[in-house]
């Protein structure tokens, strides 16, 4: 163990010096939309200081046993199509910020894509194919966008579980075409069974742990609640010598925002802003100053029309126009 340290410190001296990622990644998670955008829609991630933007085209699905994936359809909002990817990564590069690609599957009534398991082997090769349609199709956007970072897939742990060869051969197909850094999406509860780490650049995290039980929680609540899961966190990037990345991160203006920060059901519509700036600043104090496993994050989530976007009577999770843009703000502009 004496050895390792300094071993595990010499790596991530190399791998500064090699991608020249000496720096957080301050994001957002940019929502797509119906329409193009311009620089006004850019101008508001530029001041929260963000300067990655994850970018979400999307593929979509029946339900959790249906195999086929449709993408790129006329039926799409522009900003989920190959064509609106396109034209939302020139935008923001044009405005020097950084982008995060990261195709996303939606299943049917929104069930949860970590589900998605199929019943017959015919099926899963089904799958298989047009996933790696849809995930290649946007790595070699990426490629020639001169992305900085690729997301091969969110949150599909059963389908990574039964098929684990298969994403080994999409990881290499991916190589093949794609020059950037890799990084997967994993649930909160899910990136210490994911088997391919060793292959990618960052370990990836949707970050939606369970951290307090109470209605406004506090940051110090906040602050303990986190040590368990920072400690393992850790212990993984040591072990695969990989940084940890918040390919999501963020907390909804709700009472009981702590207690599970997954929780997207409409019935709780019970604003509570002060629970919301509490979590994300102990989230912030947790994690922000590690700087030899830690590579930062991206906050969910973003949109383009930001002058409608969020407010005081909002409860979902968009830090627009809420008391906690400026701590977003405050922390993303520290250098």
């Amino acid at each position: 163990m004496k050895l390792f340290r300094p071993l595990f410190l010499l790596w991530i001296i190399m791998f500064q010096s090699c991608t020249g990622q000496d720096f957080k990644i301050n994001g957002v998670s940019f929502v797509a939309s119906r329409e193009a955008v311009d620089k006004t829609h850019i101008e508001p991630v530029v001041n929260v200081n963000a300067n990655y933007a994850a970018i979400m085209p999307f593929g979509f699905i029946k339900d959790l046993s249906h195999p086929e994936i449709v993408y790129n359809t006329e039926r799409q909002w522009f900003g989920e199509t190959r064509r609106g990817v396109k034209q939302y990564i020139s935008e923001l590069h044009d405005n020097n910020v950084k982008i995060m690609l990261k195709p996303q599957i939606w299943v049917w009534r929104g069930e949860f894509t970590g589900n998605i398991k199929m019943i017959t082997e015919g099926d899963w090769k089904i799958l298989e194919s047009t996933y790696s349609k849809f995930i290649l199709e946007y790595a070699k956007l990426a490629e020639e966008m001169h992305v900085d970072i690729f997301c091969i897939g969110t949150e599909l742990e059963q389908f990574i579980e039964n098929r684990s060869e298969y994403w080994n051969v999409l990881i290499n197909q991916v190589k093949v075409i794609y020059k950037g850094k890799l990084t997967y999406a994993a649930n909160w509860d899910e990136f210490k069974r994911t088997p391919f780490w060793s292959q990618l650049d960052f370990i990836g995290v949707d970050a939606y742990f369970p951290v307090s039980n109470e209605k406004t929680p506090t940051i110090k609540a906040c602050l303990l609640g986190w040590e368990s899961h920072k400690k393992i966190m850790k212990s993984y990037s040591e072990k695969y010598s990989k940084p940890i990345l918040f390919t999501e991160y963020g907390y909804r203006s709700v009472d009981f925002s702590g207690k599970e920060p997954w929780n997207s059901d409409r019935s709780m519509t019970q604003v509570n802003l002060e629970a919301q700036a509490n979590a994300t600043k102990a989230l912030f104090d947790a994690f922000w100053s590690e700087e030899d496993w830690f590579a930062g994050g991206f906050i969910w989530k973003w949109y383009h029309n930001y002058e409608n976007a969020g407010g005081k009577d909002n409860s979902r999770f968009t830090p627009q126009n809420k008391p906690v843009e400026t701590i977003i703000k405050n922390q993303y502009g520290l250098k």
